[in-house]
Parts: structure tokens; sequence; C-alpha cells
């Protein structure tokens, strides 16, 4: 209906999977060469999570366009069969003759078995891949884990790809699982697009479209609407796109606005937009007001003396307001307004934009860039920012490098900590007024795991490098390696060779890392440090002592 109107010589935002249409984001591509590198490295499950919209059709069809030639799969799509069901259908997929009257599992695994021995005999691989596992049962599982019994001496003869919701790797964590959860050789959770991405996956889908050059359909305004209504979900993305551009052509307008946004959030999502919530926190702000003056009121009476006037609250109102709610561990971080801490705050606790700003300034001169664009997941140079969280103090002095801590006051109000290491059994932070050891316990009732560091990514990185890669992110890291082995010449100057895979596989064992031969961020962080790119936490407390002792 839109099309010629906006110059599209097709609708960009169908929900249909189209070749045409792939996005892969650095999440998209490590999510994918996780699963390359379970299916290559010879035994036990690959799993693969992630919301429903996410984007993990795309990479099932990724995965299986590169499988090589010399691989068979057996796709199972509807995962609600009993284990009998289920073993007959592994069969089908793969051609295997059994008998259809009354097939039982031994006469089902016996079958399957004696292909599996037949086909590596040949030199071919057997794939199993089963879609919205979350659905399976327990027996169907157990009997799943039976089949990667059958082996060799040196590799399993089917490998099994397991793909679902985020309820899947919750199922797995069961006791009762153990034993195929510990089967797992590699694993990933794929995120929703953040903001960055979610605008260039918006303006891919427009070019493939047609869009003509120059021509801006969804202003950046727009654009933030859409990743805060759909949390960066591709398919909800889709679906709310294609609905905004349906209502700017119905008013006649050359680009989406937040008028359009709001309508097409509730008729789509079913959700109020900005401008209706807006107004209905200003009538709770209002009304919590109001009950705030009228307590007043009755105390300043009692005070001089005055009869009270009875006030009579209704059954389910509070009679006062309610103290604020703690924010998520994962959204501390994201507040860079400077928020006011109790007037007793130690030097040490900060607010979090100059938490960050602190961060910033120890490890890079120049001017602070705009912190709320900072740590909003996108990868910049010089520095660039890195989310995550820890489960121990072990974790985070592990990371050997300046960390910025995401707190929680005893008000309920954002703070921040940058911590520099441990020393005597404390935690050593920085402050405006020196280097501070501060008890771990001072600081445990406040801290939820959160933290984000700086560090420098190769020139050119803009997500996971593998033996795909070439160019100077790859002579970059080649470089880092040289430096910490002590070498005259790299492994590499250009093209991600076998030397420099098995080299970063080495690094990985060594780093306690999951030892994949594809550099992303965990490996480069540890690499940086070694290799004497990156501050340490060392270095950084001990240029801190020497200019306060220097004044």
């Amino acid at each position: 209906m839109y099309l010629q109107y906006f110059g599209l010589s097709e609708t960009p935002f169908s929900i249909a999977v189209n070749p045409r249409y792939l996005f892969m984001s650095p999440r998209h591509r490590d999510a994918l060469a996780h699963l390359l590198y379970g299916v290559g490295s010879g035994g036990g499950f690959i799993l693969l999570t992630g919301e429903v919209g996410t984007g993990k059709t795309t990479i099932n069809r990724c995965l299986l366009e590169q499988l090589p030639p010399d691989t068979d799969i057996a796709i199972v799509l509807n995962p609600a069969l009993n284990a009998q069901e289920l073993l007959a259908t592994v069969c089908d997929e793969l051609g295997i003759a059994y008998d259809g009257n009354q097939p039982s599992l031994k006469t089902l695994t016996d079958s399957l078995h004696s292909y599996l021995l037949e086909n590596h005999a040949q030199g071919r691989k057997t794939v199993l891949l089963i879609d919205e596992a979350q659905h399976l049962d327990f027996d169907v599982l157990e009997q799943i884990r039976l089949l990667t019994n059958l082996e060799t001496h040196s590799e399993k003869l089917l490998q099994i790809v397991l793909i679902g919701q985020p309820e899947l790797a919750q199922l797995l964590q069961r006791p009762e699982l153990r034993q195929l959860n510990q089967r797992i050789t590699a694993r990933y959770t794929l995120a929703p697009l953040n903001q960055a991405e979610t605008a260039a996956y918006i303006r891919h889908r427009l070019q493939i479209a047609g869009l003509p050059a120059g021509r801006e359909l969804f202003p950046p305004d727009v654009v933030r609407g859409i990743h805060r209504a759909t949390r960066g979900i591709p398919r909800l993305i889709n679906v709310l796109c294609d609905r905004i551009l349906l209502g700017t052509y119905g008013r006649n307008r050359t680009q989406a606005d937040r008028q359009v946004l709001a309508q097409a959030i509730a008729e789509v999502l079913g959700e109020e937009g900005p401008a209706s919530r807006r107004r209905q926190q200003l009538r709770v702000v209002a009304a919590a007001a109001g009950i705030i003056v009228l307590i007043a009121a009755v105390w300043w009476l009692a005070r001089v003396g005055q009869p009270a006037v009875p006030v009579v609250a209704p059954a389910q109102a509070p009679t006062q307001a309610p103290a604020p709610a703690a924010p998520a561990a994962t959204d501390v971080g994201k507040d860079t307004a400077v928020l006011a801490a109790s007037p007793a705050a130690p030097a040490w606790e900060l607010a979090p934009a100059q938490g960050l700003q602190a961060l910033w300034q120890l490890q890079a001169a120049g001017p602070v860039p705009p912190l709320e664009l900072l740590c909003d997941d996108s990868v910049r140079f010089p520095l660039s920012c890195h989310r995550g969280t820890a489960d121990t103090w072990q974790d985070v002095i592990a990371l050997n490098r300046p960390v910025l801590l995401d707190l929680i006051t005893a008000d309920r109000f954002a703070a921040a900590a940058v911590f520099l290491g441990e020393a005597a059994g404390n935690a050593l932070l920085w402050s405006e007024a020196g280097l501070q050891r501060v008890p771990f316990t001072q600081l445990a009732p406040h801290w939820r795991g959160a933290y984000r560091l700086l560090w420098r990514p190769p020139e050119g990185f803009s997500g996971p490098v593998g033996r795909a890669d070439s160019g100077p992110v790859v002579a970059d890291i080649a470089g880092l390696f040289a430096v910490l082995d002590g070498q005259a010449a790299p492994l590499s100057t250009g093209a991600y060779s076998p030397a420099l895979a098995e080299r970063v596989r080495l690094f990985q064992a060594s780093q306690q890392l999951r030892a994949d031969g594809v550099v992303g961020e965990q490996t480069l962080l540890r690499l940086n440090i070694l290799a004497g790119r990156d501050l340490s936490a060392a270095e950084a407390a001990q240029r801190l002592a020497a200019e306060a002792a220097g004044q």
C-alpha cells in the first residue's frame, strides 16, 4: 500500500525469513561462530538460547548454509513428541529404514547406530538439530543424552544442536539433567539488539527494499522509541516499523514522528504511548503529593494545638508515599545523571556519571566523550566500554584492571565506585582524596554484581574475529600475540591463519576461556592486559599513589 509512496520496491519489514534481508549483528556472528565450533569439535551438545524473535531462526539458516557438504542433518521442528516418536522422526529425516509397524526404542536406536557407523566409515558427519527444544519432556531429553553414547574411540557419531527459549537453559539446570548439561561443549545466549544495532537493522532493511539514497523515514528519536518499545527484538521491530510506515502514509507525511510511533505502539504492542504514560505518571505523582500535603497539614495542626480534622483514607490507599523501588542491577549503570547521595557518603562513593568520568580520565587523555553514549554497547575507539556481571569478588579481581562497580546506596540511589583491586584483604578504591582501603564487607551490601570497564579494541574491531576474517584487525591481534610471546614477527599480517588460530586456542585454554579459536571481547580483555595495551589494576594504583606522593 505504501511502497510507491516511499519509493520502495518491496515490503521492508516482513516477518518472513528472507535471506536477502539477513542482518548479522556482532552477537549474531558470535552465536554462529559458537555453533560452527561446536559442530566441528566432534562431540557433545551445542546449545543456543534466546528470547522469541531475537533471530535464532536466522542463525539456524546460516548454520545450515555453512555446514560442509559431507554433513547429513536431521531437523526436528516439532519437539512435542515422546522418545519413540522423536527417534522415528530422526530416522525419517535421515532416510533410515526401520520396522514401521511397531518400532521399539531398541530397534530405532539400533537402526540409527548402524547408519551413524556407516556414515562415519564414509567420512561423513551427522547432525541433529532440534528447534523449540524447551518443549522437550524429561524422558525425551534423557533419550537424546543417550544418543551421545554412540561414539568411536575419538569422537561422537552424532552432533546434537538444541535451540530454544531461555526456559531451556533453566530446564537443563535441574539436578536430574546434570549429565546432559555437562556434555554441552558450546553454548550461547542470543541477546536482543542494542539501540545502535536497532538503528542499523532498520536502515539495512530499508536499503534492501530500495529506499532512495539520502532519504530518512525513521528519525533518531523515533528509532529510540522503537528500541524502547520492542526491547531490541527484531521480530517486534519488523511488526512495529511496518505499522509506523502505514500510519505515516495514512497521515500523508514523509517521515515518521513520535505521534505515529505512539499510535503504532498502542495498536501493535497493546501498550500506551510515551505521552499517555507520562500523563499517568503525573497523575500518580499528583495524587501522592496530595496525600503528603494532607498528612503534613494534620501534623501541623496537631503541633499548634488545633483540633485535627479526621482524615479517612480509601481502603486501599497508602497512608504515606511509597518508598522508591530499587533499580534492577542491569539498569543501575544506565543512568548518567548525577544523583544525590547521602550527605554522609564516603569519598569513594561517586555518582554514576562521576565514576565513569573518573574511569575515563584514569586511562585516557583528552576530553571525556558524551557519557550517555559511552556505554551503549557500541564498539568505540580508542576506548570502548564493556558491561559485565560477576558473582564473587575473585571474579572482579581476576579482571586485573580498573573497574567501575555499579552500586545502590542505603537510600536506594544509584552510585558507583572505581575498583583497583585488593590490598591487604580490603578493596582498593579511587577517590579525589587518594586511594582508599575499604573492607569488602562494607561494599558487599551495595553491590549486586554489575560492573563496567574500559578497554582498547583493535582498530576496526566490530565483533568476534575468526578463520573467515582478514585485514588490519587480524594483523593487530597477531601483533599483540607477538608482543606477548616476545617474537620479532607476528604469526599473520592479514589473514587469520591456522597458526594464529592455534595460538588463540592455547591462550584461551591458559586463561580458562572456551578454547574455540575465535577472538571475542573476553579473549581480547585478557590479551590486552598481558600484552600491555590496557592499564592493569596494579599500574593504575601505582600511578595514583605516585601522583598523590608528588603533590
